[in-house]
């Protein structure tokens, strides 16, 4: 009796689709015909009016793919809903083309589902260009180290309060191959007390100021919601504001960023550093988190800085449980939909306690752990406390997700 062999194929692009058909002898012509077919996308859009809905579900449904409503959008009982669309590349490109002959600002809602398939399977750089930093972040990912100069942050705290002992460990952390400094002089911490501007300026410009004097070549972040502290920083020598509340805390910080040409990572907070871990609530964390996001993006925008200027954080641990943590590192590879860089801060946190039952200074393999878990799902940056083993874990997560299949020869 003759024996067959069933296997799956990881197919998430066209270009695999059409490596494995080269290996197996398909024609040339083949190829190009069935590439775009064996690879399949499922998309949420909207809020859509009922009766726009309703169009997009027969038009998706005419070229052969799937759409689903909420039930009131069919006889139009219900305003506005969300449709999932699910449906292979070249059935996505014949709705797209549809979608623009139709009302309702559908001809805007093709081209933005035309953007973020392009965001998701691009095979072009991710670019990420600052001080000695030339790098391409779809194949190299960065490590951010972290230097709390705070007396309460919940690692580190009061460590690297003076200004010598925070140089030293900025020193540490950049020969053990961190390659961009976080300056952070305010815990955010669950429950964290809030400093005063004077209190938080005291602490981070000093820093700023005698590692930019004494490193020329490596970015500095400085890890404030508060604009004058971004202000004073960017004038001291850092590049870039890494700003917990993405925008949404004070109303003046896009524009800082935007005068001084910086670079600016918009975060994700449900709440504030004082109420974030007060029973976080989602009806869906990761649709929640990017719609936060995107208004962040377009503040951003709005003000003037530039696109390549901007990285995104989901915010691990602000204002999230155990669960929402492990869906955000889970389904991370949905934030690529905005073409952004992608950063994630893991390291230590109480999550990591909470599945280790390990206390903060022992939390090394839960953290590994999930900064591998989030490079593979498309992290671009990680936030950390421990370099060196972070490097070699980078190393080695880059080197895999570069491997192809089948490479050209």
């Amino acid at each position: 009796m003759r024996k067959f062999f069933v296997h799956f194929q990881d197919i998430s692009k066209p270009e695999e689709a059409a490596a494995i058909m080269r290996q197996i002898g398909t024609d040339v012509h083949g190829i190009s015909l069935m590439k775009n077919k064996m690879v399949h996308y499922t998309l949420r859009v909207g809020p859509l009016p009922a009766r726009a809905a309703n169009i997009v579900k027969q038009e998706m449904l005419s070229v052969g793919g799937e759409a689903a409503v909420a039930r009131g959008v069919i006889d139009c009982s219900a305003p506005d809903g969300a449709v999932l669309l699910s449906a292979t590349r070249k059935q996505f490109r014949r709705f797209m083309q549809k979608m623009r002959a139709q009302p309702f600002s559908l001809p805007r809602l093709a081209d933005q589902i035309q953007q973020v398939i392009s965001h998701y399977e691009t095979a072009r750089p991710l670019r990420f260009s600052c001080r000695s930093i030339e790098a391409d972040l779809r194949r190299q990912t960065l490590i951010m180290g972290i230097l709390n100069v705070t007396p309460d942050s919940f690692s580190d705290g009061s460590l690297f309060q003076k200004k010598e002992a925070a140089l030293n460990q900025a020193r540490r952390m950049i020969a053990e191959g961190a390659q961009i400094i976080d300056v952070g002089g305010e815990s955010t911490r669950p429950g964290a007390v809030k400093v005063t501007l004077e209190q938080e300026l005291e602490r981070v410009i000093p820093v700023i100021e005698a590692l930019r004097a004494e490193r020329d070549d490596i970015p500095i972040s400085i890890d404030t919601y508060k604009s004058q502290v971004a202000s004073e920083a960017l004038n001291a020598g850092a590049d870039m504001v890494n700003d917990i509340s993405g925008c949404h805390f004070d109303a003046d910080m896009a524009e800082i960023v935007s005068r001084a040409e910086a670079f600016l990572c918009l975060m994700h907070i449900k709440g504030t550093p004082e109420n974030m871990q007060v029973n976080p609530e989602y009806d869906d964390v990761i649709e929640e988190i990017m719609t936060y996001l995107e208004e962040g993006i377009g503040i951003a925008l709005d003000q003037g800085i530039a696109r390549e200027k901007l990285i995104i954080d989901p915010g691990i641990g602000f204002g999230k449980n155990l669960g929402q943590n492990c869906t955000i590192l889970k389904y991370l590879r949905e934030f690529q939909a905005f073409g952004l860089p992608v950063l994630i801060g893991s390291s230590r946190k109480s999550f990591i306690g909470r599945l280790t039952g390990k206390e903060v200074d022992d939390r090394l393999a839960g953290t590994i752990a999930s900064v591998a878990q989030a490079i593979w799902n498309g992290a671009n940056i990680v936030r950390v406390h421990d370099i060196g083993v972070t490097k070699d874990t980078v190393l080695v997560l880059d080197a895999i997700r570069s491997a192809e299949r089948y490479p050209h020869h």
